[in-house]
């Protein structure tokens, strides 16, 4: 992190003599989406709509989780990029797996499920150089942001993106900072492909207990010029190409003035719309009601199972948030209308969607909303108030019992006992899991008829065998209550691994 080397270098660092008199300039959210495409229109970049949150041809993301996720072949071949320059706002998903900001949300000033990243890109167009000119005129030209307020970090290696910020753009020497390749060499995960050193731009917020608190990072420059192969090897790209990335609730708090990106002005009226009560509840149903109904729009359903369970899981946290705040009925659809006059400007799909979106949520908060009720009688009768006072753990049957015969989500228990101060026994909970799996499994195989004496021939008793084995391996078939699931978004097969309930 930048506060890191300030900390080792510049423990009391002195604000450059240079200042600004002109205000940051004072804009909305949607006037921000406006003048960055147009400013990159303006620069010859050929402007795209968003991709969709769900990838279409990948198959190593469960999410598209950054700007550039749609543009990752041309990185590598660039001449089979239909433009040499786009630029777009991307609609982005943050909500399992590695890249999962889902427990984080409402809590924190920047944790989102759904979340915008304005990006310029080039495949060849142009270099380095170009990218830092072009980022420091939208930042100073578009957004006045003064310049004794930022700093930037660079590759400590990287020669050539030190001297254009020190030479170029003229910034003083303490505000480029140099870091190792931890903070300042982007790559895509821990595997193969595009990669290379960038720069960030920080905004120096003025507050905080600490330098991690007082620096805000909004914009990464991504200089991708070499290709990392399996072995780790790094081999140098076809052409270097760009790739940046600015959160857009990031600068939308900047330019407005305010600490938390709820408090910007699209998040702000719905989190103001929920009522009064416990802020970070009221910020988990605005963020979730975003990420579940762009889901939605895009066709994803609740289900129990990959995506479908994701956005499950998204609708059930903001019921539960609701129910903190002591709602009763649905939070989500009734909040749609809201969502949709704060968005629908930039999105017409939340328009087009309205009548889907809004049966969708209402039916699956509806269920929940029983279920939830259901629950937590049981746990309220048969749990908390059977052990008295001195007992805090819900035992591993109780939670198997919950789940197994009232289709009661195990980390929802966890959940509500966490609430009650009370601890799980998650450990039982598996071993007890793992047991019915297995009786599951081979009380399939018997019905199949696979065993020392299975009939038929040599070739049917192999096929049926082989099919016994796919399904010993396919927990949805095997098992039929799903209680969780586990997910890796980087995988190379995209799989989704669901954890199920005999």
């Amino acid at each position: 992190m930048l506060s890191r080397l300030v900390r080792q270098r510049a423990p009391t660092w002195r604000a450059p003599t240079r200042t600004s008199n002109r205000p940051v300039a004072t804009l909305s959210t949607n006037e921000i989406r406006q003048r960055f495409i147009k400013f990159f229109e303006a620069h010859n970049h050929t402007a795209l709509a968003s991709a969709a949150i769900v990838p279409s041809n990948d198959s190593t993301l469960l999410f598209t989780n950054a700007g550039m996720v749609p543009f990752k072949q041309f990185f590598r071949h660039p001449h089979t990029a239909p433009h040499a320059a786009v630029t777009s706002i991307q609609k982005c998903m943050r909500a399992g797996g590695k890249h999962n900001d889902l427990d984080q949300v409402g809590y924190t000033p920047r944790h989102h499920t759904f979340f915008e990243m304005l990006g310029n890109f080039s495949f060849g167009a142009y270099d380095k150089r170009q990218a830092i000119r072009l980022a420091w005129a939208f930042v100073r030209e578009e957004l006045r942001l003064p310049v004794n307020r930022l700093r930037v970090s660079v590759l400590d290696a990287d020669d050539e993106a030190y001297s254009v910020w020190r030479d170029d753009v003229k910034l003083e020497a303490e505000q480029i900072v140099r870091l190792g390749e931890a903070d300042n060499f982007w790559t895509m995960g821990h595997g193969e492909g595009p990669c290379g050193p960038c720069t960030e731009l920080f905004w120096d917020t003025g507050r905080g207990h600490s330098e991690d608190d007082r620096w805000l990072e909004f914009w990464n420059l991504v200089f991708m010029q070499h290709y990392r192969a399996a072995d780790g090897q790094l081999h140098p790209l076809e052409r270097p190409c760009i790739d940046t990335g600015m959160g857009l609730e990031r600068v939308a708090s900047i330019v407005q003035g305010v600490d938390n990106n709820y408090d910007t002005d699209e998040l702000r009226g719905l989190v103001g719309a929920i009522g009064q009560g416990g802020v970070e509840f009221r910020r988990i149903i605005a963020d979730h009601l975003r990420a579940s109904a762009f889901l939605i729009a895009e066709g994803v359903h609740p289900a129990s199972t990959g995506l479908g369970y994701v956005l499950r899981r998204i609708i059930r946290r903001a019921v539960r948030a609701g129910r903190k705040l002591g709602m009763r009925g649905a939070v989500l659809a009734p909040l749609y209308g809201r969502l949709e006059a704060a968005m629908g400007a930039a999105y017409p799909e939340l328009a087009a969607s309205r009548a889907v979106v809004v049966a969708v949520l209402a039916a699956e908060e509806d269920a929940f909303l029983r279920t939830l009720d259901k629950g937590l009688a049981l746990l309220e009768t048969r749990v908390f108030a059977a052990q008295g006072t001195d007992a805090k753990i819900v035992g591993a049957q109780d939670v198997f019992t919950l789940y197994d015969t009232h289709g009661f989500p195990a980390d929802l228990t966890q959940a509500i006992a966490r609430d009650h101060g009370w601890a799980v026994d998650i450990d039982g909970f598996e071993a007890l899991l793992q047991r019915s799996r297995l009786r599951n499994r081979e009380r399939s195989r018997g019905e199949l008829g696979v065993g020392d004496n299975a009939g038929g021939g040599g070739a049917q008793a192999a096929e049926i065998a082989a099919v016994c084995a796919e399904w010993q391996n396919d927990e949805l078939i095997c098992d039929a209550r799903f209680c969780g699931y586990d997910l890796d978004p980087e995988a190379r097969d995209g799989s989704v691994h669901a954890r199920m309930l005999a």
